[in-house]
């Protein structure tokens, strides 16, 4: 496995959904929750890695979620 990509999602708290952030050629998520996003990326990112960059091994994803939380303080 030498390539590796990443994938983010990324909370719009406006929207109340999960959105992609990804240097994968063609990968637009969004979702309601997080289990939903990470099933799409399994689906979809071998598919687009074969047909856009003509990758056919496996590959590392990194893969993380970012939500920010206002708090009032105590």
């Amino acid at each position: 496995m030498g390539q590796s990509f990443f994938v983010k999602a990324l909370w719009d708290a406006e929207a109340s959904v999960w959105f992609s952030e990804s240097d994968i050629p063609g990968l637009v998520l969004q979702t309601d929750t997080l289990e939903e996003f990470e099933d799409l990326i399994r689906h979809f990112a071998p598919d687009l890695l074969a047909s856009n960059l003509g990758i056919h091994d496996p590959v590392m994803i990194r893969f993380e979620a970012v939500r920010e939380l206002d708090l009032a303080a105590a």
